[in-house]
């Protein structure tokens, strides 16, 4: 990511870890086209499958009926214009940064209008389960993207959007005594959910604070409206929700208590964890405070501790060690990637060979650019496997994993080869 390769390299100095130099990963040279090649393909894919014509995230892509079926497309969305402008930095590929300008404008497109009773929050449905409800997840955590756009067009729309939301979000879902947020709204009446929950794994259970609100912070929002506009509410806000990260960690360094986890099943979501450590190396960025990292560290050790001898994690995993095979998760596996690059840069060399085996992975199974199924082509590998009550098999390959991908490899080659 451009952001975060930018400003460790300010941090890499030998303050941080006290070396003369930034530690190697030791990848031949070789990989430096390999890298390259595989970028490269994926940005094709990216650009010519993963987005549609109006620029909006196609989302799952089911193989077997060869269908895609939209999935959160605002945070899909903002994930691939992330992906895009990363890979951009390496190939310097005109149409990489032209498709992420028209998703851009198509996620800019979602705010609502002035005199809305939503007015500047952002029309960003979830779709599936949740149905046309909006999941303020969908919008954090699609919202990095827009401000590295904003960086890089100099067109100031993009980041101004995303930080009206972010705005309407502190000052309408935030809960500072808790550093919380409510997560749903509905787009028709304007109600904010503060006594019940559409998740199934809420059902049947007592409702409490941790089921309507969650620390929200995947994508870091606060923090980037801080850098883009200077004021101080924001950071304020940011470092509230990082401190109660803090306190709130469950003991094995994921955060149970919070939806997608579920702490009655002891599963773990592949990405929320690392959304949540990714937000508190920000706030380390930011303050230079330790306890961000050592969180993030418990974060990452425990990433390290699912991921498999192949490098992959799996997008179920369970808190008794076993995990859902039919659930391979490359973007789960660069997210946690990027996250292990970064503490790595740190100084943090126990991640080398976790960085180096989730590398290996995405790198031999990104789909063939002469894959017989033109909607792979290029692709990284992700596959979920659900069984209907009608007997059908769902095979689900999903646009996230190469837009992660895309940011763990560019940052990869440029954290090795620039």
């Amino acid at each position: 990511m451009m952001k975060m390769m930018l400003s460790l390299t300010v941090l890499f100095s030998g303050v941080i870890c006290g070396c003369a130099q930034k530690p190697n990963l030791g990848l031949a040279q070789a990989y430096k086209t390999k890298l390259k090649g595989s970028i490269e393909n994926a940005t094709a894919h990216a650009i010519t499958v993963c987005l549609d014509d109006d620029g909006k995230a196609n989302g799952d892509y089911e193989m077997i009926s060869g269908t895609w079926s939209e999935y959160e497309p605002a945070w899909h969305t903002g994930q691939l214009i992330q992906g895009l402008l990363a890979a951009h930095q390496i190939t310097n590929d005109a149409a990489a940064l032209r498709h992420a300008i028209k998703a851009g404008d198509w996620w800019t497109g979602l705010q609502f209008k002035k005199g809305h009773r939503l007015e500047g929050y952002m029309n960003a449905i979830h779709g599936a389960s949740v149905g046309n409800l909006i999941n303020t997840t969908t919008i954090t955590d699609g919202t990095p993207g827009l401000f590295d756009l904003s960086a890089v067009t100099g067109d100031q729309k993009y980041a101004q959007v995303a930080s009206a939301a972010g705005d309407w979000i502190l000052n309408n879902l935030y809960l500072p005594e808790h550093g919380l947020s409510y997560n749903i709204v509905d787009p028709q009446t304007g109600e904010i959910w503060k006594d019940k929950s559409p998740h199934a794994q809420h059902q049947g259970h007592e409702i409490t604070i941790k089921q309507v609100a969650r620390p929200n912070i995947e994508g870091y929002l606060w923090k980037d409206m801080y850098a883009f506009t200077g004021e101080e509410r924001y950071k304020d806000a940011f470092l509230e929700v990082c401190d109660g990260l803090v306190k709130s960690q469950s003991e094995n360094g994921f955060w149970m208590d919070f939806e997608p986890n579920d702490p009655n099943t002891g599963k773990i979501h592949a990405r929320f964890n690392t959304w949540n450590a990714e937000a508190l190396l920000e706030a380390y960025e930011l303050t230079k405070t330790r306890k961000y990292v050592n969180a993030a560290l418990r974060t990452a050790r425990a990433l390290a501790n699912i991921q498999q001898k192949n490098g992959v994690i799996f997008y179920l995993s369970y808190t008794d060690g076993s995990v859902d095979d039919r659930s391979p998760c490359g973007s789960g596996t660069s997210f946690a990637g990027i996250l292990w690059l970064r503490l790595f840069e740190l100084g943090h060399d126990e991640f080398k060979d976790n960085i180096k085996n989730a590398l290996d992975f995405t790198l031999k199974n990104q789909f063939a650019m002469d894959h017989a199924d033109e909607n792979l082509r290029g692709g990284y590998f992700e596959l979920r496997q659900k069984s209907k009550d009608n007997g059908r098999i769902k095979l689900i390959y999903r646009d996230i994993a190469t837009a992660f991908g895309l940011r763990f490899l560019s940052d990869v080659y440029q954290y090795e080869f620039q």
